[in-house]
């Protein structure tokens, strides 16, 4: 049944106390958060995981710090020390939070890479990132047998859910009883400043090699302000949609989440993802706090949401991607919540963000997070009026720079002197300041269409065309044209039973030019069965531009 959420507002009263987020000198999220909470009160639930097959398992945080040293323990008989860099590619097992953690107690510095990179995105990564160990699960080990060879920094492979050769086997060694769960020797329990580095997240790149994004310990405190966003509590079941892999499990499933003291709904999701799955899920584990990629919110309203019991929800968010303010109206109508949008990226926390206790304005990033000084630049670095769209700019001094900023992209001088100018870190986007001070995403630097004198935001478009009853998903891009210099050109995905013919593109061109300013209009459509995306969720525009420009079939392996 339809949740009556008239009498539970979300979050009626936003409490910024102890916000901005200030980082000490010295800070390890698994010593001073998880073990604060164990210590507090051994029987508080911080995980529930499930999978497609009902299969469960629990964990309190005291289990999770137990567990956690008896991980440390195996990394350390393996020669991981501080410092050491560990590459990991393992699915949503509780195993992943348990080595997190355990790598944090010993100061070693983690990758958390997705499932979905093939052998060669893993030999690239390891060389670049000289990492001396892998982390996997069975289903994962073949990609990296295949390049240990290739790979001359890696001195341990270490298998969370198995046994194989030349594998070291973590449940071998638990069951061995030679791993100890006490608290770590006092010569590895690792010190760690607020600065030191903790974790390298590789960059979705989508037109040339990723890049290297290096953050430190205080990115888990600046990810309170992210659990701010989600309106997390301590008395909060949240679901988040993500894979392990993506930066957007260390926003949803991590670091805040722990910080508020909330309980973790992880579902583990292997194959073909199927919508259908996630509203009943939501429903038995009475889910308060719900956060999702836009695509899935997307696949979510095409359900009958009032069939489930979604009572107990009372906050509903999403990011990644810019939301359709049509998905929004859906949801809201399903569910009587408003998605809550916000902004941020791999080398952040929460930038901007619609906040609880406030009337999301749809469509809007919202207003800037607690901490951060966020200005709109031109190409010289100076502010532009409001109304104008500019570079989102970070600023980054002495006295204020925001906890959760990332400290470098590693060995990329060129990537470094392009975001960080003066003093202010650039993020690449675009945005509109408007007069209520919310920010409008415009889209990517390189992703603005400029067509007879116009600039257009491809998003600008796709929410007009996604509003069409036809269109279940698009992507627009500027294509090179004589007489304009560039035209608008759409991929869309259609409703399953529709045929995309001629008439059709006709009818939702006249819809678009019917529902925005006419030069924006699709003067070019081509219907596709999927779209190219990067591990994140993310579209592929340089690819979709490689199409259109050079003919290349950029669609032959999509499903």
């Amino acid at each position: 049944m339809q949740a009556d959420n008239t009498a539970r507002p979300d979050h009626p009263e936003l409490d910024l106390t102890g916000f901005p987020v200030k980082a000490p000198e010295y800070f390890n999220f698994a010593y001073d958060v998880i073990d604060y909470w164990a210590k507090k009160d051994r029987n508080k639930q911080c995980m529930i995981w499930t999978n497609q097959f009902g299969d469960e398992r629990r964990f309190t945080f005291f289990e999770m710090s137990r567990l956690a040293n008896q991980a440390a323990n195996l990394l350390i008989k393996q020669g991981i020390r501080r410092g050491d860099r560990v590459f990991v590619m393992v699915p949503r097992l509780p195993e992943w939070w348990i080595f997190s953690l355990a790598m944090i107690r010993i100061g070693a510095v983690q990758c958390p890479s997705p499932s979905l990179l093939t052998p060669e995105d893993c030999k690239y990564r390891i060389t670049a990132g000289n990492f001396k160990a892998v982390l996997s699960d069975m289903s994962n080990t073949g990609k990296f047998d295949e390049i240990y060879d290739d790979c001359p920094t890696l001195q341990a492979r270490i298998l969370v859910d198995g046994e194989k050769t030349n594998w070291i086997s973590y449940r071998e060694e638990v069951q061995s009883g030679t791993l100890s769960r006490e608290e770590l020797h006092p010569m590895f329990r690792a010190k760690t400043k607020a600065t030191d580095p903790m974790i390298i997240m590789f960059t979705s790149g989508t037109s040339s090699h990723p890049k290297m994004v290096l953050h430190s310990h205080d990115l888990a405190l600046g990810h309170r302000v992210t659990a701010l966003w989600h309106g997390s509590t301590s008395n909060d079941v949240q679901l988040t949609i993500s894979d392990t892999g993506w930066a957007k499990n260390l926003w949803g499933n991590y670091f805040g989440q722990w910080c508020a003291g909330a309980c973790l709904l992880i579902y583990d999701i292997r194959g073909k993802f199927h919508p259908e799955e996630l509203l009943p899920l939501m429903e038995k584990y009475e889910v308060t706090r719900f956060c999702a990629p836009p695509t899935i919110y997307r696949m979510l309203v095409l359900s009958d949401l009032s069939k489930f019991n979604l009572s107990q929800l009372v906050s509903c968010t999403a990011a990644g991607e810019p939301l359709h303010t049509e998905t929004v109206r859906m949801w809201k109508a399903g569910t009587g919540i408003t998605i809550r949008e916000a902004y941020g990226q791999t080398e952040t926390c929460c930038i901007i963000g619609n906040f609880p206790g406030v009337e999301p304005v749809l469509g809007s990033m919202g207003k800037p997070s607690p901490g951060w000084h966020v200005e709109l630049h031109d190409e010289n670095g100076d502010p532009v009026p409001v109304g104008e769209d500019g570079r989102i700019a970070i600023k980054i001094t002495p006295e204020c720079r925001p906890v959760g900023l990332i400290r470098e992209y590693l060995d990329d001088e060129a990537a470094n002197k392009d975001a960080f100018v003066g003093d202010f870190y650039y993020t690449g986007d675009k945005a509109r300041l408007d007069e209520n001070g919310n920010y409008w995403f415009v889209g990517r630097s390189d992703d603005i269409i400029k067509s007879s004198g116009y600039r257009i935001g491809p998003l600008e478009v796709e929410e007009v065309i996604m509003k069409h009853p036809a269109v279940v998903e698009v992507a627009v891009i500027g294509v090179s044209d004589p007489m304009r210099g560039t035209r608008v050109k759409a991929y869309i995905i259609l409703k399953e039973g529709v045929t995309g013919d001629e008439a059709l593109i006709r009818d939702i061109q006249d819809f678009a030019k019917n529902h925005t300013a006419p030069y924006k209009y699709p003067r070019e459509i081509e219907f596709v069965r999927a779209l190219p995306k990067t591990v994140s969720g993310k579209v592929k525009r340089d690819l979709l531009r490689r199409h259109s420009e050079l003919g290349e079939d950029v669609f032959a392996n999509l499903k």
